[in-house]
């Protein structure tokens, strides 16, 4: 009897260690692929900012490969209230029409 409430202990135990494993590696996935769409993100706006052409307003699509994987972004150019400054707003996700991992922000200036 002893034995049979020991492997009980042993196996709920273990379940419980397997569940907590796999709750820590999902979320470690979510945590890359974060990282790595903010890192898109950056790359995009960095490319923005170093463009010699003022962006134009309006939206435009693109895909970037990062990790060895092709992420998809979308960059919304806006006016401001100087017309010399946009706002660029770059949301990158996975999927085409997926919900975004990130969604950057940032400024350009005239050159």
């Amino acid at each position: 009897m002893e034995v049979l409430v020991a492997l009980a202990v042993l196996a709920i135990t273990l379940a419980a260690i397997s569940k907590s494993l796999n709750v820590h590696i999902q979320h470690s996935t979510y945590l890359r692929d974060k990282t790595l769409a903010h890192w898109v993100a950056m790359n995009k706006l960095t490319e923005m900012r170093l463009n010699a052409a003022f962006p134009a307003i309006g939206k435009s699509r693109g895909k970037s490969l990062m990790g060895d994987r092709e992420w998809n972004w979308s960059l919304n150019v806006s006016p401001t209230v100087d017309p010399d400054l946009r706002q660029l707003e770059i949301a990158v996700s996975l999927k085409e029409n997926n919900s975004p991992l990130t969604l950057l922000t940032g400024f350009v200036t005239k050159p």
